[in-house]
């Protein structure tokens, strides 16, 4: 190999030999080699363009190599770059204060985190230790992150293979959405299950319902009006606290500055990551209301992490939320909801292996199916077809990234895409779903 630059060939060469892939058996992995990114494109290291259009994972939210955080990652890690989390700084105070500002509510307090799986893991800490309880009520189609408490939390199947880790006392309720059906099952329906497990289980045994407010990687699952208010209401009656996920919804993904707020409703904790620095850095938070912050004052946490409210990582954060603010981007996502709605109706109207299309700002998926009637997913749960597949490489031959999983295609494109942009990429989506179509019937 060369003493130079590396070449794509050599970095994807190297990355396989000494590096480890998540989520996938190791001989299967396929990489692109990228150099750079510009908005809402990726540069190959041989210089082909790729749209991202799922954010990576839904997670570069302001758009790649915006030099306006680049530059206060720079600024801040030559002046000071880690003290332990008893010191404090002024990025941390600043970020503290304007997370304050933009939170729902009287949700003024954050623990700041590495990221989105710790975030859980301390929300999971501080419901527990807050109430007295063990148990933890959540769902099974989603997913709250890959170290052990939030894996427990988990109920997609990435759940499966590390049960025997621990992570007891978690407790299954009822989805808003079940798989293999094209709408959401009714309110009530959804928070009678709810409450029935509570019932069943003993509301003295329950510290918290967990819930993403917005199920994102299994599915843009988005609960219909009156669910989160319900969930709210239950949590106060049987006194729970409602912890919110928002690492994936949060940060002006669904034109507002987290989803939560389209439901004008305030949990007790909620968790945050990813379009917090847009993934320029690591950092995640759980923020908590005045009632669970003021429960530690006069007894500690027991909880830390060596990269609590790490400086580099804040300045990140406060650059990234002016970068929200000053370009827009929050009310660019509610106006451009509405134009991803009209391309999903269009798909959805034109390919028959269009099943089912929902968007809440720029956070959206379009289901395939081999039947609309009965409702039949174009691949089976927790895998894919060769439909699917053949779909996937036709997005990458014509310079498209998104999450295609299960039978879902994902369209979730950084808050600053452009209309000509969306509509860029919902020409290469709709020449793939010719792919599908072909299959409808079959």
């Amino acid at each position: 190999m060369t003493s130079g630059k590396l070449s794509a060939a050599e970095i994807i060469a190297l990355s396989k030999e000494h590096t480890f892939f998540p989520w996938a058996a190791q001989q299967s992995v396929d990489p692109l080699a990228i150099d750079r990114g510009e908005g809402v494109y990726l540069y190959t290291v041989d210089g082909d363009r790729i749209l991202d259009f799922n954010s990576q994972l839904m997670s570069v939210n302001i758009g790649h190599g915006d030099r306006r955080v680049a530059d206060a990652i720079g600024a801040q890690a030559a002046r000071l770059g880690f003290v332990q989390p008893g010191f404090v700084t002024e990025p941390r105070a600043r970020l503290g204060r304007k997370l304050a500002e933009i939170m729902p509510g009287d949700l003024d307090k954050v623990f700041f985190t590495v990221g989105g799986a710790e975030a859980v893991e301390n929300a999971i800490k501080l419901a527990r230790q807050y109430t007295g309880r063990h148990k933890i009520l959540a769902r099974y189609r989603t997913y709250h992150g890959a170290t052990m408490g939030a894996l427990s939390l988990t109920g997609d199947p990435r759940r499966w293979g590390n049960e025997a880790g621990g992570g007891g006392g978690v407790v299954r309720y009822p989805d808003t959405h079940r798989w293999g059906e094209k709408d959401p099952r009714p309110v009530q329906e959804s928070l009678q299950g709810l409450e029935d497990v509570i019932r069943y289980e003993g509301p003295h045994t329950i510290a918290a319902v967990f819930l993403e407010t917005i199920v994102g990687g299994n599915g843009i699952l988005i609960p219909p009006d009156g669910y989160i208010q319900g969930v709210r209401e239950i949590c106060d009656r049987y006194d729970l606290l409602m912890v919110a996920d928002e690492v994936m919804a949060g940060f002006g993904r669904t034109g507002r500055w987290f989803a939560v707020d389209h439901w004008d409703t305030v949990p007790d904790l909620m968790t945050m990551a990813k379009g917090l620095t847009s993934s320029y850095l690591p950092l995640g938070a759980v923020a908590m209301r005045g009632h669970v912050a003021e429960a530690f004052d006069d007894r500690p946490y027991s909880g830390g992490l060596t990269y609590n409210s790490h400086a580099v990582g804040c300045a990140a954060a406060l650059a990234t939320i002016e970068v929200y603010e000053q370009d827009g981007l929050i009310e660019n996502a509610a106006r451009l909801g509405k134009v991803m709605r009209a391309h999903h109706q269009r798909l959805y109207d034109k390919h028959p292996s269009v099943g089912a299309v929902r968007n809440l700002g720029l956070f959206g998926t379009i289901e395939m199916v081999r039947s609309r009637d009965p409702f039949t997913p174009m691949a089976p749960y927790n895998g894919t077809s060769p439909e699917m597949r053949a779909v996937a490489g036709h997005l990458r031959e014509h310079g498209l990234f998104t999450m295609v999983a299960n039978h879902m295609v994902h369209t979730n494109p950084p808050l600053c895409v452009t209309e000509e942009q969306l509509e860029e990429g919902f020409a290469i989506l709709d020449a793939a779903f010719e792919i599908t179509d072909r299959a409808v019937g079959a």
